[in-house]
């Protein structure tokens, strides 16, 4: 883990050793060494038989343009073998990817600044703070959002993070997290049936971090990006969402909005 955030450092990304840990508590990992220094990370999370996620892999400057980055991918590569493999990347990375059989579908947008406007939420009945009995029916919900099982994975998130849930009709349609990451929180997942309640969820997380640091990653074909930058949530990049294999696709109105961050997608 030390090796790990160094690397993270060293690219300016704001991952702080909590964020590593629970990383790895969720996922798995490979390390490159170098004369017993770590020189480069690739992690992976499998999602069921058929899926993973793969990310944070970074290669330290002096490392790079040796082919350890090459290798060091081959290494996830071959762990994840047989799965369906989904990641987001840099525009450093998208070369690589597409030689190892990867293809661009769309594209993430990351938005965030410290919120500064005070948001004032919805005062609907249906949206409310989710309790124990409702992970069941919240892992359920991101299946059919996301098209994978990620029950080990929510079920962490929503250990971690404050959890928000849209109930109808005695059913959860749709929730949101908001859990301490980077230079302060980040909104996701965030999954729901509509544009509009997806809306209704993040500002409901957003009244609670009045003055806090946020990040909230969202897809651009979801039409967010312009919403948030009025709240204050600046566009500050973007990353290449690709497929290795099959896409898994979304059950019904389901749909995965918001992210938990680029690396679980």
């Amino acid at each position: 883990m030390p090796g790990a955030l160094k690397l993270s450092q060293e690219m300016a990304w704001p991952y702080r050793q909590e964020d590593w840990e629970f990383a790895l508590m969720v996922g798995n990992g490979l390390v490159l060494e170098r004369a017993g220094q770590v020189i480069g990370t690739a992690m992976s999370w499998n999602y069921g038989q058929s899926y993973a996620s793969v990310g944070m892999i970074i290669v330290t400057g002096s490392a790079q343009g040796g082919g350890n980055g090459a290798r060091l991918f081959d290494g996830l590569l071959e762990a994840t073998h047989g799965r369906n493999l989904l990641l987001n990347s840099t525009e450093e990375g998208l070369a690589l990817y597409k030689r190892r059989g990867f293809t661009a579908w769309g594209t993430v947008l990351q938005h965030q600044g410290s919120l500064a406007v005070a948001v004032t939420r919805s005062t609907r009945d249906d949206i409310r703070q989710a309790t124990a009995s409702d992970l069941a029916a919240i892992q359920a919900f991101d299946e059919r959002a996301t098209g994978m099982p990620r029950l080990p994975m929510v079920a962490a998130l929503a250990d971690v993070g404050n959890a928000l849930v849209i109930e109808r009709r005695g059913r959860i349609a749709g929730y949101a997290v908001a859990r301490r990451f980077g230079r302060g929180y980040v909104v996701g997942p965030c999954a729901a049936e509509s544009d509009h309640d997806a809306r209704l969820l993040i500002l409901a997380q957003l009244s609670k971090l009045h003055n806090q640091f946020v990040r909230i990653d969202v897809y651009a074909e979801d039409g967010l990006g312009d919403w948030l930058a009025s709240l204050g949530l600046q566009r500050s990049g973007s990353a290449t969402a690709m497929v290795k294999g099959q896409r898994p696709g979304a059950e019904g109105p389901a749909h995965m909005y918001a992210l938990a961050n680029q690396s679980f997608t």
